[in-house]
């Protein structure tokens, strides 16, 4: 009797449209006993998290044919500091130090921030752990050199060496093949282009403008940044911005020009 009373109860809560609890305390303990996770009531928040008045806008959806692709025939590679771009976008570069602000990874993380880091292997080698985890996060790890010379007037063997060398260091301990080649200081000459070419490089990367402690600024062109332009921030001193605050506020400039960041990768190919 009493289980067809049952019955006939729940068949009128199902007719009445009320046969699923409606506390939602309720409704989140079953979706958490099936796996389903709420969304995070922080999760919007982390670009006040880091200083930032508004969230980084989305960038557009990477070109079928990026702007920089190399042709297959093409030797020497090509030499930039900004990409050919209508898209509202500019480039995000580190050099060796980026690992030594604790704080870089997580902003990376919780941002989303697309940035490039061209490592040398000489520093590579002992910050092993903390490149690492800046690549988990999403960083795309690039050629800086073995051991930081300056390449021009040194022999094709000795400029190979450098940059094919640090190519397979970074292969064999990330599991990457680096496409893009920043020569120590900026500097470079015909035989680094030779070189850069046997060793498989697509472009050498430059950059239009350098964040460091003391602001921006521009090697050459507009002086404000631009779509498109390749952007250096410096690792900085011991004293004064940290890279993590220097990177917020490259980012504010950024978005108070209506530019956003997107992956120098997907524009170079």
């Amino acid at each position: 009797m009493r289980t067809a009373l049952a019955a006939v109860l729940a068949a009128a809560l199902l007719l009445a449209g009320c046969a699923q609890s409606v506390d939602p305390i309720e409704r989140l303990g079953k979706r958490a006993a099936q796996g389903a996770r709420p969304p995070s009531p922080a999760a919007g928040a982390a670009h006040r998290r880091w200083g930032l008045a508004a969230p980084l806008a989305a960038p557009p959806s990477p070109p079928a044919r990026p702007p920089g692709t190399r042709r297959a025939d093409a030797s020497p590679p090509p030499v930039v500091d900004h990409v050919d771009t209508t898209d509202r976008v500019v480039f995000l570069t580190y050099d060796d130090g980026a690992e030594r602000d604790p704080r870089f990874a997580d902003m990376i993380r919780e941002l989303r921030l697309p940035v490039s880091l061209f490592l040398t292997g000489s520093v590579t080698g002992p910050g092993y752990g903390r490149f690492a985890r800046l690549r988990a996060v999403g960083a795309a790890i690039e050629n800086h050199t073995l051991d930081h010379p300056a390449l021009p007037g040194l022999p094709y063997a000795g400029q190979r060496a450098e940059i094919c060398g640090q190519r397979d260091a970074l292969r064999s301990r990330f599991g990457v093949r680096p496409r893009l080649l920043r020569p120590p200081h900026g500097a470079y000459d015909a035989t680094t282009l030779r070189a850069a070419a046997d060793c498989g490089v697509s472009a050498l990367v430059l950059w239009r403008a350098a964040l460091g402690p003391d602001g921006l600024v521009h090697r050459r062109g507009a002086r404000h940044l631009a779509p498109g332009d390749i952007v250096l921030v410096s690792p900085g001193e011991d004293t004064g911005p940290t890279l993590t605050e220097r990177t917020v506020r490259l980012l504010r400039h950024a978005q108070s020009q209506g530019l956003t960041v997107a992956r120098l990768e997907d524009y170079l190919a």
